[in-house]
């Protein structure tokens, strides 16, 4: 039997939903709008750097497993590259590639000290054990302790990556060096130089975005009726700073389906609940789907989940007044344009999420002085930095009569064009 091959328009559609293609895209259009030539776009498009590394670790059961990694670093002209490392089934060099394009993007946005850089291993953690996880954590340290360090690429925790996995990575690159440098690594515990704020960094990132860009809108947001996606580490302190703000938080989703509530759930006793993966809604028998979610009637809807979730097949039912992006890329292109047409104000990922980085910076610039910073001096920090990239994109937006993202990446693109161009680069 032979398989049919896929049909011209499906060849289409998977190409819109090409995150790296779709990145590169909008990477050049900036760098048009902003008059650079070709060359530019030539040096941006892809990593300077891509290392694939082949990691072997012996499992509970006695047998060696090989667990395929990767390392990207985009761009090094400002600084040393910066991003995190996700341990997931269906990490992709093309989605590492990307995912470093977008860290560089938000270093630029914020005006932070730093390039893009991505890693990823292709492992499901929810099928392995507590030492099966150090194994693969270490192993990856030790397979690309060449290109890494605190003034060459400096990771931090992603998806399913969290401070116990950041730890044993440390001790690891420490042990490779032979010096305890906290500084090649962000996302850590507080015990080994982590940073007050780190974990909640993104949550709060998102949640002074959507503040500024609900200022814009008019909308208060106390009463304001608020959708999340996903309920994670972003997007369930996400739903929790909303509802203290007095915010109705009226629905949320994991992986399995949505919860949806009109009057408002009761945030905290799903918080109680959720398990470490984010899942809460296999508790309940009335759930909706994720696609329904998306299209409540609501002010706010922050997409917090994965990728390609607002297409051109929704987004015309999109009914919120802002979309805040907390997740990487869950708005295709041709969903911006048509949101954008709609007079939907859409905060891109690169500005929304943007906290993590910001916060991981902060971390970074502790370690290096041997001072630490109290929860209040980094909350008051972060929001400094996250208004100003707010208005700076915000301000491009209007002078320039673009939509957000676009506004975004060519304040994103211009700080790396202007050091490359310095350095004789370009």
């Amino acid at each position: 039997m032979v398989a049919d091959k896929p049909t011209d328009s499906a060849n289409q559609k998977n190409e819109k939903l090409d995150v790296l293609k779709s990145t590169q895209t909008v990477v050049k259009k900036a760098l048009d709008k902003l008059g650079y030539p070709n060359e530019v776009y030539e040096l941006m498009k892809e990593p300077v750097r891509m290392m694939t590394v082949r990691i072997p670790v012996r499992m509970d059961n006695d047998q060696i497993k090989i667990f395929t990694g990767y390392r990207a670093q985009h761009n090094d002209a400002v600084g040393p590259t910066k991003g995190g490392v996700r341990f997931h089934p269906n990490v992709s060099e093309k989605e590492v590639k990307a995912l470093s394009i977008w860290m560089s993007l938000k270093a630029g946005i914020v005006d932070l000290p730093y390039g893009g850089g991505k890693g990823g291993i292709v492992c499901d953690p929810r099928e392995m054990s507590f030492r099966e996880l150090e194994g693969v954590s270490r192993g990856y340290v030790r397979a690309i302790s060449q290109i890494v360090g605190p003034t060459k690429d400096i990771p931090a925790p992603d998806v399913f990556t969290n401070s116990q996995i950041m730890a044993w990575m440390m001790d690891e690159y420490s042990r490779i060096d032979e010096f305890n440098n906290p500084g090649f690594i962000t996302g850590k515990p507080l015990v080994l130089g982590g940073s007050h704020g780190r974990e909640t960094a993104t949550a709060k990132g998102v949640t002074i975005c959507i503040e500024e860009a609900a200022k814009k809108k008019g909308i208060n947001v106390e009463g304001a009726r608020v959708v999340v996606q996903g309920f994670g580490n972003a997007g369930s302190f996400l739903a929790k700073f909303m509802h203290d703000r007095g915010a109705k938080v009226i629905g949320i989703s994991d992986a399995y389906g949505g919860l949806h509530d009109p009057d408002g759930l009761d945030i905290d006793y799903l918080l109680d609940r959720r398990d470490s993966f984010g899942t809460v809604t296999n508790l309940f028998k009335n759930t909706i789907t994720n696609e329904q979610l998306l299209e409540l009637d609501c002010d706010i809807l922050v997409p917090a989940a994965i990728e390609n979730q607002i297409t051109e097949d929704n987004a015309h039912n999109i009914k919120a007044t802002i979309v805040v992006e907390a997740a990487n890329g869950p708005t295709t292109l041709d969903a911006t344009r048509i949101l954008s047409e709609r007079g939907i104000l859409l905060v891109p990922d690169v500005l929304a999420s943007s906290g993590g980085v910001t916060v991981s910076y902060f971390e970074w610039v502790q370690n290096n002085q041997g001072y630490y910073w109290t929860e209040e001096e980094v909350e008051e920090k972060l929001h400094k930095v996250i208004v100003k990239g707010f208005d700076n994109v915000y301000r491009t937006a209007e002078t320039r009569r673009v939509d957000m993202r676009l506004a975004a990446y060519m304040v994103g693109v211009r700080k790396m064009a202007e050091a490359s161009r310095f350095r004789g680069w370009i």
